[in-house]
């Protein structure tokens, strides 16, 4: 026995992308193999969020900066959870979830932002639409699995990942309503 750690290992995959273990969890493969490979688009899709909510979150600018300042960064925390809840049902399901951001990027559908800082109301519109392509994505694979009869995928995607992008809408919509000064 020696404490020294064995360092530089690596050994062959023993599960590949893309494809489900046997889990006695009364779901057929292919309802698990379809429910993998929705969740993991929005897996890269939530996390790309994440990170466009933390580039917004650094940058933000103006009069209200503090508070969107804050606002942005409790969103890009819940996105935060949702990712790990998102990836959590990959392998409750038996698949593999995208976790290599290089690979993230091959399957979201969230378009890349410029690289440098965008005025405060496109930052907003950005968050905006990426929650749009999330919401829509997120309906379309919540009713399509509840048909295969997977009730846990169809309820993750309904209470958590609908629910929570729908209330983040409504906050970020309400900076873009254009107020009359009063006075």
């Amino acid at each position: 026995m020696s404490t020294q750690p064995r360092l530089h290992q690596h050994d062959p995959e023993i599960q590949s992308f893309g494809t489900v273990t046997q889990l006695p969890i009364a779901l057929s493969h292919d309802a698990r193999q379809y429910a993998c490979q929705r969740l993991n688009r929005l897996l890269a899709d939530t996390h790309f969020l994440y990170a466009l909510y933390k580039k917004h979150h650094w940058n933000v600018h103006g009069p209200t900066s503090y508070q969107l300042h804050l606002l942005l960064d409790k969103h890009a925390r819940e996105q935060l959870d949702l990712v790990d809840v998102l990836a959590e049902r990959v392998r409750t399901l038996g698949g593999v979830p995208v976790g290599d951001p290089r690979h993230a990027a091959e399957i979201t559908g969230v378009p890349r932002p410029p690289d440098g800082v965008e005025s405060v109301p496109a930052m907003l519109s950005r968050l905006l639409d990426a929650h749009e392509t999330i919401l829509t994505e997120a309906r379309d694979a919540a009713g399509r699995t509840a048909q295969l009869g997977d009730d846990g995928t169809q309820d993750l995607l309904v209470s958590q990942v609908i629910r929570t992008g729908e209330t983040q809408v409504w906050f970020l919509a309400e900076h873009l309503v254009a107020t009359p000064r009063t006075g």
